[in-house]
């Protein structure tokens, strides 16, 4: 059995093509195309579309990645690229005024959404530069909850994201630490 290197280009099955973001004991961690990071077992059958021999540094691609990404974000207002739910693509939202002398309001749905997406990337790099700033730490929770309160309420936009992880998450309520 091959072991792959860092960078090495894999079609899986069930995930498309993906390139090896890191190499571990047992697993690959590889980011796909279409469905992000997933972690794999080496013996998981793997079409290889180009191999980079394994190496032995101890700094993985992944770990390069991470740290040049939360970089980009604190400096320069960097975004993630943030998939909208397939059943909204292409779609459209109006909005129809109560009163019938007003023309509706029609803009696309991808619009919309990267409205939204770029509202809640400010929002975090508004957290990382309160966590950077020096306010008293007693000032920097303040504002953090009332972030956490605004992102309590952008949940109802959650419906339009593909994936999960990219949710609006606010305060939880007691009986979801139990």
């Amino acid at each position: 059995m091959q072991i792959l290197g860092v960078g090495s280009r894999v079609r899986h099955s069930e995930f498309g093509d993906g390139v090896v973001i890191n190499v571990k004991s047992t697993s690959y961690s590889i980011t796909f195309i279409e469905h992000g990071n997933k972690v794999i077992k080496l013996d998981t059958p793997l079409e290889i579309i180009e191999a980079v021999e394994l190496d032995t540094d101890l700094v993985s691609l992944f770990d390069v990645e991470q740290s040049l990404t939360k970089i980009l974000q604190k400096w320069m207002d960097a975004t993630e690229v943030v998939p909208l739910g397939d059943k909204w693509k292409g779609g459209k939202l109006i909005l129809k005024p109560g009163r019938s002398d007003l023309a509706p309001k029609e803009m696309t749905i991808d619009s919309f959404f990267h409205k939204i997406v770029m509202t809640r990337d400010r929002l975090r790099v508004l957290e990382q530069r309160i966590n950077a700033s020096k306010l008293e730490d007693e000032e920097k929770v303040n504002i953090q909850q009332y972030i956490t309160k605004i992102y309590g309420s952008m949940t109802s936009f959650n419906l339009l994201f593909k994936h999960t992880e990219h949710y609006f998450v606010g305060e939880k309520s007691s009986s979801d630490n139990a």
